[in-house]
């Protein structure tokens, strides 16, 4: 299986990304002389660790019966000072809400999209230090 993503030029240093037939628009901050019309490209990696981890766990939950209300991970990848700036710090912290939340199935499932289903983990993962922590909200 492959993939292909098509990033055309907008014009300045913006551009349109064509990811599976979604646009998605990347461009800079207007300090770096962008027009701020869309991400910048390395936070888009946090989104598409989020998304991947988000997916598993969601997917594992529902086979393992767990039911949950809401679901939100926030991610935070803390950059280097020298170039090139790349994370060298990922935390994810992974946020449940629901009635009767089971810790035990949650974790495992958190455990099992990190350590092994979640390729945008593993790939990050070779080059920056992944942590996480995990909160229960019962409601």
């Amino acid at each position: 299986m492959k993939h292909e993503v098509v990033t055309k030029s907008m014009g300045g240093i913006a551009f349109n990304s064509t990811v599976d037939h979604h646009e998605v628009i990347i461009d800079a901050h207007t300090e770096f002389g962008g027009m701020d019309q869309g991400p910048t490209p390395k936070p888009l990696l946090l989104t598409s660790l989020s998304g991947c981890t988000g997916m598993d766990v969601i997917s594992l939950l529902k086979k393992m019966r767990v039911e949950i209300k809401d679901f939100e991970i926030k991610v935070t990848g803390t950059l280097t000072d020298e170039h090139p700036k790349h994370y060298s710090h990922i935390f994810l912290q992974y946020i449940f809400t629901g009635i009767n939340l089971d810790k035990k199935k949650i974790d495992k499932a958190v455990q099992l999209s990190q350590e092994r289903y979640c390729g945008v983990s593993y790939m990050l993962g070779k080059v920056a230090k992944l942590d996480y922590d995990i909160t229960l909200n019962e409601v």
